[in-house]
C-alpha cells in the first residue's frame, strides 16, 4: 500500500495536467472537441480503401506518396496528403488508432492550428532528411543508402510520434516523452530502416517547434521582470501573456 501511493503521486505529476485538460474538453465539447481528428481518421481510412483497389493505387501514389528520388516541387505538393496515406505493409487499424488517440489529445491540448503545424513540419522534416541523407550517401554523417531514395515516406506515423513528444514537452510529461524517444531509437537498433530514421527527424523538428517559443517567452518574461524590478522593486512575479495549455474555455497561442 505504501508503494502504491508514491506511484500514484508520480502518475499525477506526469499525467495529471494533461488528463485534466482532456477530461474537461471531452466533458464540455464531446466530439466537437476533435473535429480535425475525426476528419483525419476518416481520410486515412478512405485512402487505405482506395489504394487497395486496382484502380485506386496509382492515383493515391501520384497524389500522396513521397520518395526522396521525387523532384522537390512534386514532393512538397504531395507532403500534406502523405500525412494520411497509411503504409501498405502495416495493419491499417494500428494507424487509425494512433491517429485517433494522438491527434485527438493534441487537438484538445494544443489546438487545431498548432496540431496541424507540428504534424506538417514533422512530416516535412522527415522528407527533407531522406533527401539529404541519400545525397550524402551511406558513408557520410547521417547518410542513407541510395536504395532508400525509392522508399515511400512514413505516412502518418512521423506526425503521430512528433505530436506525442510535443504534447509531453508542453505538459511536462518528461518520462513519457523520453520513453517515446527511446522507443524510436530502439526501433532503429532493431530494424535499421528509413522509417525509423525519419521518425527521429520528425521528433527533432517537433522539439524545435516546442522549445523555441518557450525560450522566447522565457527571455521576454526575464526582460519584463528586470524592467519591473528596476522601477518598483515589488518582488511580484512578471505577468505572462502566454500559456501552452488550452482548456475548453481558454484558447491561447504560442506566437
Amino acid at each position: 500500500m505504501r508503494r502504491v501511493r508514491p506511484l500514484g503521486r508520480a502518475a499525477r505529476r506526469e499525467w495529471g495536467p494533461l488528463w485534466a485538460t482532456v477530461r474537461a474538453a471531452v466533458a464540455t465539447e464531446r466530439l466537437r472537441a476533435v473535429p480535425m481528428t475525426l476528419a483525419a481518421v476518416g481520410l486515412t481510412a478512405l485512402l487505405q480503401v482506395v489504394q487497395n483497389q486496382s484502380w485506386g493505387y496509382g492515383p493515391v501514389q501520384a497524389l500522396g506518396a513521397v520518395r526522396a528520388e521525387d523532384p522537390l516541387p512534386a514532393a512538397l505538393l504531395r507532403t500534406p496528403l502523405s500525412l494520411f496515406v497509411p503504409a501498405l505493409d502495416l495493419p491499417v487499424w494500428g494507424a487509425l488508432a494512433q491517429v485517433l488517440l494522438v491527434f485527438g489529445i493534441a487537438e484538445m491540448c494544443l489546438g487545431r492550428r498548432r496540431t496541424l503545424l507540428i504534424a506538417y513540419v514533422a512530416t516535412l522534416g522527415g522528407t527533407l532528411y531522406a533527401r539529404i541523407g541519400v545525397a550524402v550517401g551511406p558513408d557520410g554523417f547521417l547518410g542513407l543508402p541510395g536504395s532508400d531514395a525509392q522508399v515511400v515516406d512514413t505516412g502518418p506515423s512521423a506526425a503521430v510520434v512528433a505530436l506525442a513528444v510535443c504534447v509531453c514537452c508542453v505538459y511536462r510529461a518528461r518520462f513519457t516523452g523520453g520513453l517515446v524517444i527511446v522507443a524510436m531509437v530502439a526501433e532503429i537498433a532493431v530494424k535499421n530502416n528509413l522509417a525509423g530514421k525519419e521518425h527521429l527527424a520528425a521528433i527533432a523538428a517537433a522539439l524545435v517547434l516546442c522549445t523555441v517559443p518557450a525560450l522566447r517567452a522565457r527571455r521576454g518574461a526575464g526582460r519584463q521582470d528586470l524592467g519591473e524590478g528596476a522601477g518598483t522593486r515589488s518582488g511580484a512575479p512578471p505577468i505572462r501573456s502566454w500559456n501552452f495549455r488550452r482548456g475548453p474555455a481558454q484558447r491561447t497561442s504560442w506566437w
